[in-house]
């Protein structure tokens, strides 16, 4: 188990180290205690890598990057996408730590419209791809995200609900077509992948309660393959 332990935090070490373009960013010491903490909870390496761009990308974001980023300077971001992905694969926390972290998510959520734009760049970036199975769809939901954000700030009661449906349809379009785009050994293994992320807290859910939490997970796994954003916004 102590060498399962050791070799994800040397993981998170050689990802970090990537991350800060190819500076050595050593995780020894109270940052190892860490992460190895995060191994114990079960948070899978590529959320923890999530966490770990997020932090990253917001630092570049300010400027010329003027010292390597230390993981304990991602801790929030990493607790942050866990949160999101135990939501969205629906497994419980391991511990009593994850509420807190769901109630910082909870202070930090970004508004309809930001959710919007952020969607639209994406896809926008996914449509610069190399992949162009998706083009025409991710066009049509480019067109029309971009013709929804321009009022959502004053949407209120029904027409705001109206367009939170749309977005889940949609969310539900791409979904599918991500889906129908892989192949046999792509799915198996991000099938294979779902159960690893899932064994930490199988031990303590029903058949049917992995069964669901399972598909939610590969769902994610596909989407992240496809490079596709979450349009869904509840």
């Amino acid at each position: 188990m102590n060498d399962d332990r050791d070799a994800y935090c040397r993981e998170v070490e050689a990802y970090l180290c990537r991350r800060n373009g190819g500076h050595l960013v050593r995780v020894v010491g109270p940052a190892f205690e860490l992460v190895r903490g995060w191994s114990e909870r079960g948070i899978p390496l590529k959320v923890v890598f999530s966490g770990i761009d997020r932090q990253v990308e917001r630092y570049l974001a300010k400027g010329p990057q003027r010292r390597p980023v230390r993981i304990e300077f991602c801790e929030a971001d990493v607790l942050d996408v866990f949160d999101e992905w135990r939501r969205a694969v629906g497994v419980a926390a391991a511990d009593q730590a994850a509420p807190d972290a769901a109630d910082a998510a909870e202070g930090r959520r970004e508004s309809l419209a930001a959710h919007l734009e952020r969607s639209v760049a994406r896809l926008t970036a996914r449509r610069a791809g190399a992949d162009r199975a998706l083009d025409t769809l991710l066009d049509a939901v480019v067109r029309e995200l971009d013709a929804a954000r321009a009022g959502t700030r004053t949407l209120r009661g029904e027409k705001r609900e109206a367009l939170l449906e749309r977005l889940r349809a949609l969310d539900g379009e791409l979904q599918a077509a991500a889906q129908a785009a892989c192949d046999a050994a792509t799915l198996r293994r991000l099938t294979e992948e779902a159960d690893l992320q899932l064994a930490p807290f199988r031990p303590r859910m029903a058949a049917a309660a992995y069964a669901q939490s399972r598909q939610a997970c590969l769902d994610r796994l596909i989407r992240e393959h496809a490079k596709l954003p979450t349009l869904a916004f509840d």
